[in-house]
């Protein structure tokens, strides 16, 4: 399905290690989706993954999702960035436990490096936890002129399993 006129498709980043991370992505998931300017268009399977950055917390549940939105890309942010605070959302410590994560890793073709926001995802192709359920919903995608699928061949996936293979998890 390719976007309709004034939308385009954007790769989402979600996580969490806090709580009930499962049930905050699938909640922020549903919000994305009953909005009239963005919805859900693909999720991948959910992931368990071992901390990245700072290793001495709680393992992860991590997805990626594609959503076809109207917004442009800092709005879109900005609505991540407000749904995680509806959820509780903290930000104290780079790379630390938390409630849940929603990052924009792409926006249709547009690189962008601004204060507020960098497109693609700066460090989304060293993270085997983004490349591996991106490859579930986006194989081909380019990032940097290789596809996500050729990425995931490259990055530590050590420690990643699935725990849930059903892409209507979130459901």
């Amino acid at each position: 399905m390719s976007p309709e006129a004034g939308f385009q498709r954007a790769a989402l980043g979600l996580g969490g290690n806090l709580g009930e991370p499962r049930h905050l992505m699938a909640q922020a998931l549903k919000a994305l989706d009953e909005r009239d300017d963005c919805r859900v268009v693909s999720v991948s399977r959910l992931y368990k993954t071992p901390p990245w950055g700072k290793l001495d917390q709680a393992d992860f549940f991590n997805a990626c999702a594609l959503v076809e939105t109207c917004l442009d890309p800092v709005a879109l942010l900005d609505l991540c960035l407000e749904i995680e605070r509806g959820m509780k959302r903290v930000r104290t410590e780079r790379w630390g436990p938390r409630t849940i994560d929603l990052d924009v890793l792409t926006y249709g073709q547009i690189v962008l490096d601004s204060e507020r926001l960098t497109l693609p995802h700066p460090r989304m192709t060293e993270r085997g936890f983004v490349m591996m359920p991106l490859t579930d919903i986006a194989p081909d995608l380019k990032i940097g002129g290789k596809p996500v699928e050729g990425w995931l061949k490259d990055v530590d996936v050590t420690g990643i399993e699935v725990a849930d293979a059903d892409p209507d998890w979130w459901r």
